[in-house]
């Protein structure tokens, strides 16, 4: 169903990136508040627990309480202000995240209408591969992918080759 409507492609990708690193046997908590990714999760046979929608820059008790084997983090970090004291308070040792793409012909997203709907980070693949090795991880696949619109003008047609999202499956070393 989801594979056909919006953000389809986003969601494709990120499914299929999850099924060829994740097994669905496993416990996964996914970093953020239940969503339609969540029960895309579901539908494909994974066990998922959501973070309460607590801010994680301040309380981490739902990771520090979560049994969950595997991490999922789908564009979350680029909201936080830490995201490296979330990276290394994780109790997993696998982790799946992705992150929209710094893109050099936009601004950095931020909501007119939700104050807390904003990017404090829009990472360059680079950037996001260097946190993760800071904070401990060892980034075994990584898969970037584009985000065209049906608009026209210049930005749009940037968009039809330019990456936007970028997501990692790694693992604590």
């Amino acid at each position: 169903m989801y594979e056909k409507t919006f953000p389809n492609k986003r969601f494709k990708h990120t499914i299929n990136f999850l099924k060829k690193h994740v097994s669905n046997k496993n416990a996964i908590l996914d970093l953020g508040v239940e969503n339609p990714f969540t029960e895309i999760m579901n539908n494909h046979g994974y066990t998922v627990e959501n973070t309460k929608g607590e801010d994680l820059d301040i309380d981490t008790s739902s990771i520090l309480n979560s049994k969950a084997e595997i991490t999922t983090a789908f564009e979350i970090f680029e909201h936080l202000l830490s995201p490296f004291t979330v990276l290394k308070s994780l109790k997993s040792d696998k982790l799946v995240a992705s992150v929209p793409l710094k893109l050099w012909f936009s601004k950095a997203y931020r909501s007119k209408t939700d104050m807390l709907d904003r990017h404090y980070h829009e990472f360059e693949d680079w950037q996001f591969d260097w946190l993760l090795e800071k904070a401990g991880w060892k980034i075994i696949d990584r898969k970037k992918w584009t985000n065209p619109t049906k608009k026209i003008g210049i930005r749009p047609i940037l968009r039809w080759f330019t990456p936007r999202y970028y997501i990692v499956y790694a693992e604590r070393f």
